[in-house]
């Protein structure tokens, strides 16, 4: 195990020593404690994989400090700035992540996953044309970045820039062909635009690739539901609802780019009786929708 003693004594031994005077009026010769850059960096490192490790075992209380002091000690590394700021965004303190984050941008201008970090951080913040922006910035670095790309796409998507976040998801998908979320988001798409049909063949096809992803296969089962298939969608439903009970939250739908139209349709399937006594057999309470906000 470290001693962050030894670490932390040096710092406050440093602080103690510029503030300190002389206690006598004759002169002295002072003794300077020089300072080993290369190892405070070195220790910074150790800090920051510290907790890049905490943060995989989501101990972000644990993380935060470690980061926070890791670019104290090596203010000109811009990967550690990167971390805190990536730390920041998980904990939802998006202010703190983007500064840290524009901080590793100014020392590394072309590093793009702080570029598609900072996309990503304005977008939820629903700046969306900073998002965009950035994203974009991100990609003519490192182009072939499914993640990136399904990240701009959604960032269309809320712009209504519907065909520019199809083209987007069909490319994150040719570079990686088991990207479903890609394939279910531009079903998401196709159906507000209210090409019904064109959606659930999307969906169809996400499914293909996992029959465990609850979302295209609740999204499928309203939109079944909804065309007059309704033993069929019921039974969709009841799997997908077994898979994740989360995906009968109205809100947690919405935050996962759901639209107006398929919202509508799926708080009507949601109230349905057997789906609602589904909910109470799973859950032990039965559902609570809620009026969808628009967008």
């Amino acid at each position: 195990m470290l001693k962050r003693t030894s670490l932390a004594s040096l710092v406050l031994v440093l602080g103690l020593w510029s503030a300190a005077k002389p206690a006598f009026s004759q002169a002295l010769v002072p003794h300077v404690l020089q300072i080993d850059a290369a190892k405070l960096e070195q220790q910074a490192l150790i800090l920051a994989q510290e907790a890049a490790q905490l943060s995989q075992f989501q101990q972000f209380e644990l993380a935060l400090p470690r980061a926070e002091l890791a670019v104290q000690l090596a203010p000109k590394n811009n990967q550690v700035w990167s971390l805190l700021g990536s730390l920041y965004l998980q904990q939802s303190q998006l202010d703190k992540g983007i500064a840290a984050l524009q901080q590793a941008r100014s020392l590394d201008p072309k590093d793009s996953p702080v570029l598609f970090a900072l996309g990503s951080a304005y977008f939820q913040q629903k700046k969306y044309p900073q998002a965009a922006e950035y994203i974009q910035a991100g990609l003519k670095i490192k182009p072939n970045t499914p993640g990136a790309l399904f990240d701009l796409g959604n960032t269309y998507y809320m712009l209504k820039r519907f065909q520019d976040a199809i083209v987007q998801y069909d490319k994150a998908v040719k570079i990686e062909p088991k990207f479903w979320p890609a394939i279910n988001n531009t079903g998401l798409i196709k159906y507000e635009q209210g090409n019904i049909d064109a959606a659930i063949k999307e969906w169809r096809r996400a499914i293909v690739l996992d029959d465990k992803a609850a979302e295209p296969q609740l999204a499928l089962a309203v939109a079944l539901y909804t065309k007059g298939d309704r033993e069929q969608g019921l039974v969709l439903g009841e799997a997908a609802l077994r898979i994740d009970p989360k995906y009968a939250d109205l809100k947690f739908l919405k935050e996962n780019l759901w639209g107006d139209r398929l919202m509508i349709d799926a708080q009507k399937f949601l109230a349905t009786p057997r789906i609602q006594a589904s909910l109470v057999k799973g859950q032990g309470q039965p559902l609570q929708p809620q009026q969808p906000s628009p967008q």
